[in-house]
């Protein structure tokens, strides 16, 4: 039987020396805590948020993340298509998710915010409704990737293709145009 925890609040914890109790956390903080190279297998997140952790290389094997909450954390090469599919959805508001995965899952109206995604895989990933907020895309990889109706008007850096992902109604800057237009080599000129 999964331990069950209820709006408890974990500041500065050091998950690495002493690992998480495996089970369930529900509305819960955690604050400044290093989950670094953890293992989170199986674990339940329930409505719970995450400030200024380091969560880089953590392991998410059938992890569950419904409605987590993650601002300020360092969330370097995670894979979060080993996560519990069931319900996944999360937030992100000023983190770093270099190297990170989201290959083959379904996370529409997901919020990225000021976050960094350089080298993030979103292969058959669905970001429909998606937001992302002044996000920098560095050598991101978007293939066979849904972002219809996803806002990107604030974000740079981004290369997609319009004949190998579906783009319906996604919203960009005209500054923004030429990252659709990558693969056809061409100059883009503004003249006044």
């Amino acid at each position: 039987m999964d331990q069950i925890f209820t709006e408890k609040t974990f500041d500065k914890k050091n998950f690495i020396a002493e690992p998480l109790t495996k089970g369930e956390y529900e509305n819960c903080i955690f604050n400044n805590c290093d989950f670094s190279n953890s293992d989170l297998a199986e674990i339940k997140f329930f409505d719970c948020e995450f400030f200024d952790c380091n969560m880089s290389l953590a392991k998410f094997s059938k992890t569950s993340l419904r409605d987590a909450k993650f601002k300020d954390c360092k969330m370097l090469g995670l894979h979060f298509e080993n996560c519990n599919e069931f319900g996944l959805s999360f937030s992100f508001e000023n983190c770093n998710l270099n190297h990170s995965s989201f290959y083959h899952t379904k996370i529409k109206k997901t919020l990225f915010k000021k976050s960094q995604l350089q080298e993030v895989d979103f292969t058959d990933c669905d970001l429909t409704n998606a937001i992302f907020d002044g996000c920098d895309f560095k050598n991101a990889k978007f293939e066979n990737t849904i972002i219809e109706k996803a806002d990107f008007r604030t974000s740079f850096n981004y290369s997609i293709d319009p004949e190998t992902n579906c783009i319906k109604k996604a919203k960009f800057s005209l500054t923004g145009i030429a990252g659709l237009l990558d693969k056809y080599d061409i100059e883009i000129n503004m003249i006044n």
